[in-house]
């Protein structure tokens, strides 16, 4: 199995291209699954505050022996905690929770556009950052116009905006804005939870390449460029999803699966999610 690629985010701070991802696993499996997938060569590990599994992601990493200069470790601060103070708290509450001096990434989970707490939580980020308890900082489910607002109140462009991405929502236009300003585009739910993984042209490719559907879409993001983290507690589920470098999609597959888009949303609307 080929090494896991990097992604050099806009602060040279170098990100594995796909990672493991813990929503909605309960906190008392996740040990185990993070476990396995460490064991399987991920070295990137998602979670979150509201995913009420930090704890598991901890004892996992505690557990591992892996050293920790050699994982990636992203959380979220939720929006019930957005505010520059409320925040500060919230991420001691996670460090602690998850047994950790630093984490690599911290996202604000969501805009939560009605709570208008974004700016002031992102300067708190930004003390954060200063004083290395992060290495860098992003968002998570923001729009272009959220995206536009925080950058022109902070002067301080996100490492990375994760949101909802997969080939029945490609998110061209919110793409082609990261690319302009030099944020990675990570993907949640890239499998549309399993919602593409019956549509024909990733069928037929995964008959074609010899490999499975979820495959087939893994690729599709890597090669777009696309940071992937894809979730599963099923040991040979993870170890599949990490088996992706074997094979190449064409151009012409690429273009077969961009016919898919059809604004499939998985999850909440970021404009009216508060």
């Amino acid at each position: 199995m080929s090494p896991i690629p990097n992604v050099t985010l806009n602060n040279g701070v170098e990100m594995p291209q796909l990672g493991f991802g813990v929503f909605q696993v309960p906190d008392e499996e996740t040990t185990t699954a993070v476990g396995n997938a460490l064991q399987a060569g991920y070295r990137s590990i998602d979670t979150a505050a509201i995913y009420g599994n930090e704890r598991g992601v901890g004892r996992a990493i505690a557990e591992s022996g892996i050293a920790r200069d050699d994982l990636f470790i992203t959380t979220k601060l939720w929006n019930e905690d957005q505010g520059y103070d409320a925040t500060l708290a919230a991420f001691d509450a996670s460090l602690d929770k998850l047994g950790l001096d630093y984490v690599d990434l911290y996202l604000i989970h969501w805009p939560a556009p009605a709570r208008d707490l974004y700016v002031d939580t992102y300067r708190a980020f930004e003390k954060i950052l200063a004083e290395g308890r992060t290495r860098a900082i992003g968002v998570s489910n923001f729009q272009v116009d959220h995206l536009r607002r925080l950058m022109e109140s902070t002067g301080v462009t996100p490492v990375v905006n994760q949101v909802e991405l997969h080939p029945g929502l490609q998110q061209n236009e919110l793409r082609s804005y990261h690319k302009q300003h030099g944020i990675a585009t990570e993907a949640w739910s890239p499998l549309a939870q399993g919602a593409v993984l019956g549509d024909r042209a990733v069928v037929d490719l995964a008959a074609t390449y010899g490999v499975s559907p979820a495959q087939i879409v893994l690729r599709w993001h890597l090669q777009i460029g696309n940071i992937v983290i894809p979730k599963s507690v099923t040991p040979e589920r993870i170890r599949q999803n990490l088996d992706v470098f074997g094979f190449e999609l064409t151009d012409a597959d690429l273009r077969a699966l961009a016919g898919l888009d059809r604004g499939l949303r998985t999850g909440p609307d970021p404009d009216a999610f508060n």
